[in-house]
């Protein structure tokens, strides 16, 4: 590889000669502005932060766990990404801040992840039409329904369970057998009684232990105004169709957090407003969850229930750019070079010996989903030369060629079809030939994120919080073990594991002993490894071992072994104590069976490391609002790892979008 030694070779020559020379960092990693009318649900750290205190009562932490998934959280359509085995987004901090709806397998995940994150035992029930959990304190499991919002408090105070809930609903069907067709509830005759006494009889004649609901309405109607009284009999008639009501872990995932790293001219824009685009569609605006037009109210009466929210909209459609300047630096903030020159000469990048061919490595992680994207770019090329552009999804292992470019000229690719639903990806241009190379680079991707985490303004005064500067990023390594899901997303087969003992899709143990084993390599030291997945073992000798390796296998480091519940289970864990300067680490899952079969569903990997050029440089924060129908802008330039700085709002505001750039 051939390091251009301008930038060291200027700092040398300016300290020689008693000069100020700085030499601005590539990265500017975990950018965060905060407003002090938002709370800050980022990551699982800030998300504790900002909603439970140490002296809470178990109760306490529970019903904020609950209130906070459903804030987060609109009951909707669910997003997909297929990373899972039930294809659907289960990570709660990724629904947080990437989409703000889902259904209620999620919000039941997400409940039980973040019970656990606490240091609570949670679990999920199948019900009749309807995914729930518990969370269990004080010797007792407690449902929380973050989905339709709901919970039953008893006469004493404590919250009931599923199954005394589902005892007091069938006792109630035993005394009113009108209501009871000898399997489920009846629901034309249910709604009836629901409207019955000026709709006040579900609260004084139906069973005792739905109650005291606190969020009930008036009219037995949950929040968002989907279901009512009768939906709630039908959901705890203490079956799940045609067999009874069985425990059932809706597998969350974990790892997700925002990471907002800016190099120089590169641009995150987040927008109050979406133009009809959403991860379920690949061809385009249309067929999105009903929060993006909100025409039944559902959303606006949901985020009532908390105090309301200080936007109207769910979806956000925002962009995320990068053109940089091709000049020297441009080697720093690249993943990867060979025999490049940056900046200097015509064109901008070349060869440095245009006798064999030149390569550059751009690496393009996002916080946000991608929806779609492209390159353009303005190329020379020499006669007989060629610039050939690869893409990979797979942090490097594998590449898919996007294009190959034969002409000087303005040129566009669209990289669609291969960063769609992606976070992260890899994008290379090989040059041949004499004079050939690039004078203009510049991507640009729709992302979607939510708006509801966005740092909002209100009427008068707000205080702006920025942070920045934390010199470390992230390899993800994540998948279903599934393989019918092909041609939607990274398959785990891409990061080319060493399997042993396990076969089939999902993967399960074949003999009394099964590993799957990922090598996971980082473009600087590693700093911790998080990761853990979703796995079902039908037996209680049925677990898994999380390991690491430092050595290449030689030693073997068990992290977790994980517990047992019955239907499946999810568990993560964290490895801190990582060898000085280590770069490349094997991540095991080692599976034990018994009687029974032991099923790996799916797994993340989060490899933090210690980012080579990061650092402290001038960040640009625009705020754009409306206020009376007038159009406003707040502009602050942050060169330090903190600042606060206030905004005041004379009117209402209307928020239009906020921007993060470097020049």
């Amino acid at each position: 590889m051939n390091v251009d030694p301008r930038p060291l070779f200027l700092a040398v020559l300016a300290t020689l000669c008693g000069a100020s020379f700085t030499v601005e960092p590539a990265v500017v990693c975990g950018i965060s502005v905060l407003s002090d009318k938002v709370a800050d649900v980022s990551s699982l750290e800030a998300w504790k932060r900002a909603y439970i205190r140490d002296d809470m009562t178990d109760q306490e932490k529970a019903i904020a766990i609950w209130k906070s998934v459903a804030t987060y959280q609109h009951q909707d359509g669910p997003p997909c990404e297929y990373l899972g085995q039930e294809d659907v987004v289960e990570d709660a901090i990724k629904v947080f801040n990437v989409y703000g709806y889902a259904m209620c397998c999620n919000a039941t995940a997400h409940v039980s992840s973040l019970a656990r994150y606490c240091g609570l035992e949670a679990r999920g029930w199948a019900v009749y039409h309807h995914s729930i959990g518990e969370i269990k304190y004080d010797g007792a499991w407690h449902h929380f329904d973050s989905s339709l919002i709901s919970y039953f408090p008893k006469a004493d105070g404590s919250i009931a369970s599923i199954e005394e809930i589902t005892a007091g609903v069938r006792d109630w069907y035993k005394a009113n057998p009108e209501m009871w067709d000898g399997t489920h509830g009846i629901d034309e005759k249910l709604r009836k009684f629901e409207r019955e006494d000026g709709r006040n009889a579900w609260r004084t004649r139906g069973p005792e232990i739905l109650s005291r609901a606190p969020t009930y309405d008036a009219r037995g109607w949950w929040p968002a105004g989907t279901h009512g009284w009768y939906a709630t009999m039908q959901c705890f008639d203490g079956t799940t169709g045609d067999v009874p009501a069985y425990l059932y872990e809706y597998p969350a995932a974990q790892g997700y957090r925002v990471d907002i790293r800016l190099r120089r001219g590169e641009r995150l824009t987040r927008r109050w407003s979406h133009r009809g685009l959403h991860i379920n569609n690949f061809e385009g605006p249309g067929g999105g969850p009903g929060c993006m037009d909100d025409e039944n109210g559902f959303l606006k009466r949901y985020d009532a229930s908390f105090g309301g929210s200080l936007v109207t909209g769910r979806v956000g459609n925002g962009t995320h750019e990068y053109r940089p300047a091709l000049d020297a630096a441009f080697a720093d903030a690249v993943l990867a070079h060979d025999n490049l020159a940056c900046g200097g000469g015509e064109p901008a990048l070349r060869a440095i010996d245009a006798s064999r061919p030149a390569s550059v490595t751009l690496r393009m992680p996002s916080s946000y989903v991608y929806l779609g994207g492209a390159l353009e770019f303005a190329t020379r090329v020499g006669g007989g030369g060629h610039i050939a552009v690869d893409l990979s999804d797979d942090q490097g292992i594998a590449w898919k060629p996007v294009g190959e470019i034969a002409s000087s000229g303005n040129h566009r690719l669209d990289l669609k079809p291969l960063v769609f639903r992606r976070y992260d990806y890899r994008l290379r241009l090989t040059f041949t030939g004499v004079g050939t190379g690039v004078d203009v680079l510049a991507l640009s991707h729709d992302v979607q994120h939510s708006q509801r985490p966005l740092p909002a303004l209100v009427q008068g005064a707000n205080t702006i919080t920025y942070s920045a500067g934390r010199d470390e990023g992230t390899i993800t390594l994540e998948s279903t073990t599934r393989t019918d899901h092909a041609d939607q997303q990274v398959r785990f087969t891409q990061y080319r594991p060493a399997i042993d003992g396990l076969e089939g899709s999902p993967l399960r143990v074949t003999g009394t002993q099964g590993s799957i084993t990922f090598p996971v390599e980082t473009p600087g030291d590693l700093v911790r490894l998080r990761f853990g997945g979703h796995y079902q073992g039908f037996g209680e000798t049925e677990t898994w071992d999380y390991q690491v390796s430092f050595d290449e296998g030689a030693t073997w480091r068990t992290a977790m072994k994980t517990p047992w519940q019955h239907k499946g289970r999810t568990a993560w864990t964290e490895v801190g104590d990582v060898p000085s300067g280590t770069r490349r680490a094997l991540v095991r899952y080692l599976g034990h069976r018994g009687n029974a079969d032991n099923v790996l569903h799916s797994f993340r990997i989060d490899a933090d490391y210690r980012e080579p050029h990061a650092g402290v440089a001038p960040v640009r924060v625009i705020y754009r609002w409306q206020e009376d129908g007038a159009a406003k802008e707040h502009v602050e330039v942050v060169g330090e790892a903190a600042a606060t700085w206030t905004i005041d709002c004379a009117a209402k505001p209307v928020m239009t979008e906020i921007v993060l750039e470097r020049d």
